[in-house]
């Protein structure tokens, strides 16, 4: 057997440093890993689909990590095997802030049915897309049937998130609507689930007050689905208060949308869309490798820069030099 669909086997058998190095195969650029990575992921496509895809997100400091940990653990008693994908925008070699993350949910990460896996991305939006999707279809694959992909901060990395996922959890601390101000609308609209977590001791009076300005809210958004109204809710990932009810909701949210087709026609969109940015992405490499496309590309980046040409027609010069060699 080859080694591609050989690591795949010992992955699905619990082999855990085996499910490590697959995702490092389908992670890496390098071509000669990428035939691999090809048989590897087709080796693991019928497998995969069958899991929960969730996206948590949430400003710095509102609690993420232990918010995961606690129902990461909650999902466990209920049978539940748990993967988590926190994806990291920032990290291109060290991994940033996200290789804590193993620290930060120590009881999580021991659990032989649990998985934790940081993403970073090498600096671009594109490196989320393909390494996180790829990475979730080996982890669907290998019998992980709730995936969490855990973003670090509210910006343009949860636009590629909410892409890849069924359900989008926004994460808040009791800090009412001065908060909701601070997170960028589009952000906002992408959320299924509102969580105000903290909501215990002297903080619980203020997350209260907190979900009725978020629901009053609400109320000005279009839902994005037409059989789901997205909700607000209490949590305290430091006491577990509140976190049964969260999947709760999460359940509820697919049994509301799976009988319509909605989370189908979904995934299919999902898949469509991951389709052309691949192949975009692909393009774009080879007109960067392309001999003619180098030698030219200096000089017209520099006229650019200069103003003695546009954008536009740099582009079109540098486009023909690459079709005439096509």
């Amino acid at each position: 057997m080859n080694a591609p669909e050989s690591l795949l086997n010992q992955a699905r058998n619990g082999d855990r440093r085996a499910l490590g190095r697959a995702i490092t195969l389908v992670e890496s650029t390098r071509r000669d890993h990428r035939e691999q990575a090809r048989r590897l992921l087709e080796a693991a496509l019928p497998e995969s689909g069958k899991a929960i895809r969730l996206g948590i997100t949430g400003t710095p400091g509102v609690g993420k990590s232990t918010f995961i940990e606690t129902f990461g653990l909650h999902l466990l008693e209920a049978g539940r095997r748990v993967a988590v994908v926190a994806v990291d925008p920032s990290s291109k070699r060290g991994g940033g802030s996200i290789l804590g993350d193993k620290t930060r949910m120590p009881e999580l990460s021991r659990s032989l049915d649990a998985f934790i896996r940081p993403s970073p991305t090498a600096g671009t939006l594109g490196g989320v897309a393909r390494r996180t999707r790829e990475t979730m279809l080996l982890l669907e694959s290998v019998g992980y049937d709730v995936v969490i992909v855990e973003t670090v901060g509210v910006g343009q990395s949860e636009t590629a998130v909410a892409e890849m996922v069924d359900m989008f959890l926004l994460l808040l601390s009791p800090a009412g609507g001065d908060e909701l101000q601070g997170i960028k609308k589009g952000v906002v609209e992408l959320a299924d689930l509102f969580l105000i977590n903290k909501a215990d001791g002297d903080l619980e009076k203020a997350a209260q007050r907190a979900a009725a300005e978020y629901r009053h809210a609400l109320g000005l958004l279009k839902p994005s689905y037409k059989d789901w109204q997205p909700k607000v809710q209490l949590c305290s990932a430091l006491t577990g208060a509140g976190i049964s009810k969260v999947w709760e909701t999460v359940t509820a949210f697919h049994e509301s949308l799976a009988p319509s087709g909605a989370l189908k026609d979904r995934r299919a969109a999902q898949a469509q869309a991951w389709f052309w940015q691949t192949l975009e992405e692909g393009l774009l490499q080879t007109l960067k490798d392309d001999p003619a496309v180098k030698a030219a590309l200096p000089a017209l980046e520099g006229a650019v820069r200069d103003g003695t040409t546009t954008p536009t027609l740099a582009a079109e010069d540098l486009l023909a030099r690459f079709l005439r060699r096509s």
